[in-house]
């Protein structure tokens, strides 16, 4: 039985005071999910712990300090070569304006009632519209 070797990743639902979240869609220099939307975020480098890994890819992605406020989740998908889990976290902006790296293209500040509106990268594209549509019933129960 071949079995693929996990990777962790973190990624990051920044709110702004608007109610809405921060997406960033992928570049060219991607080998994966070209011109799909996503929050920030990546792999955690080995020894690094989760709350380490968020802040560094939302500075090195998008130009901004944050800070964590809660769990927004976690999830898995599968790649050819590898398994991946993603860390979801929940974060404030603190400072800094949006400058992309080379990995994105394009950011947006989108509201979460019109998140399946977006071309989502598919591997996170279900978890993102369950935490959209938990965030929008948050106000209702």
């Amino acid at each position: 039985m071949n079995v693929k070797p996990y990777g962790l990743a973190v990624k990051a639902v920044i709110c702004d005071g608007q109610g809405r979240c921060l997406l960033l869609r992928r570049s060219a220099y991607n080998k994966n999910f070209v011109g799909k939307w996503e929050w920030p975020g990546g792999k955690v480098d080995q020894g690094e712990d989760f709350a380490t890994a968020v802040h560094r890819e939302v500075a090195e992605e998008a130009g901004l300090t944050i800070e964590l406020t809660g769990l927004a989740g976690a999830t898995s998908f599968e790649m050819p070569k590898i398994s991946v889990v993603v860390l979801c976290m929940e974060a404030r902006l603190v400072g800094g304006s949006v400058k992309l790296s080379e990995e994105h293209d394009a950011a947006d500040w989108v509201s979460f009632p019109t998140l399946a509106q977006q071309d989502l990268a598919e591997n996170m594209r279900p978890f993102m519209l369950d935490y959209a549509a938990r965030q929008s019933t948050k106000g209702r129960s």
